[in-house]
């Protein structure tokens, strides 16, 4: 790794992503980007929910800006990165979708599905969603409105 690094990303993963989270982690770390990894550490079985809210909590706190999630369809991290305000996760198949996740949604997570996606492909898609910037204009708009869903939903939380 670089002396100075591109910034942090959050990376977390079951143990169906777990392989490519690993081959991702390593081609971050040579583009220069600070990697804080929550696990999981090895392919045995978890519960991908602990992991993915995990990693949506710190980039939904700041503790980095943006974050990549891996499981085997990247259904249920998405499903879970999504439930934490202020979190706008992506499931990414291909670099044109990494790229309007960004550009269009400001997308700050991005979910990668390790049973669908190769490791050549998977590092395009990440590199895509890395340099991607967020086009503001018309989707300003949009992300606004999305905020406005979240915190009516924060008032009324079951059970208040």
């Amino acid at each position: 790794m670089t002396s100075e690094t591109k910034g942090k990303l959050v990376l977390a993963s079951d143990h169906a992503g777990f392989e490519l989270k690993e081959d991702i982690k390593a081609f971050l770390q040579e583009l220069g980007y600070e990697v804080d990894d929550v696990g999981t550490y090895n392919s045995e079985s978890v519960d991908y929910p602990d992991l993915s809210l995990k990693a949506a909590e710190k980039v939904a706190q700041g503790e980095a800006p943006r974050g990549i999630l891996f499981c085997g369809t990247g259904i249920g991290d998405s499903i879970v990165a999504n439930k934490v305000p202020g979190i706008r996760a992506a499931l990414c198949y291909d670099t044109y979708t990494a790229q309007l996740s960004r550009a269009h949604n400001d997308a700050n997570i991005l979910v990668l599905p390790g049973w669908v996606v190769g490791k050549v492909l998977a590092k395009e898609i990440v590199r895509v969603w890395l340099e991607t910037a967020f086009s503001g204009g018309r989707h300003s708009r949009r992300l606004e409105k999305i905020r406005a869903i979240e915190a009516k939903y924060l008032k009324t939380k079951p059970g208040a």
